[in-house]
């Protein structure tokens, strides 16, 4: 299988986050901000290396928790 980060939103915050290729394991690039967006979504694909190749799709919903305040 190879995973991939389809989407997230919102698009501006994209490069905040990685996925492994062939794990699936997704990593925050940055920091996220509470007052900026409370939640996230990001779409993630997975594929098979089968002829024709199938794919599966999934939804991660990360919601940012304000501890500072």
């Amino acid at each position: 299988f190879t995973y991939s980060l389809v989407s997230s939103v919102p698009v501006a915050k994209r490069d905040l986050f990685s996925i492994d290729t062939k794990t699936g394991e997704i990593r925050l690039m940055g920091a996220l901000d509470f007052e900026d967006n409370r939640l996230h979504e990001l779409q993630i694909e997975a594929r098979d290396k089968g002829t024709p190749p199938l794919s599966g799709h999934c939804s991660v919903e990360l919601e940012v928790l304000d501890v500072n305040d």
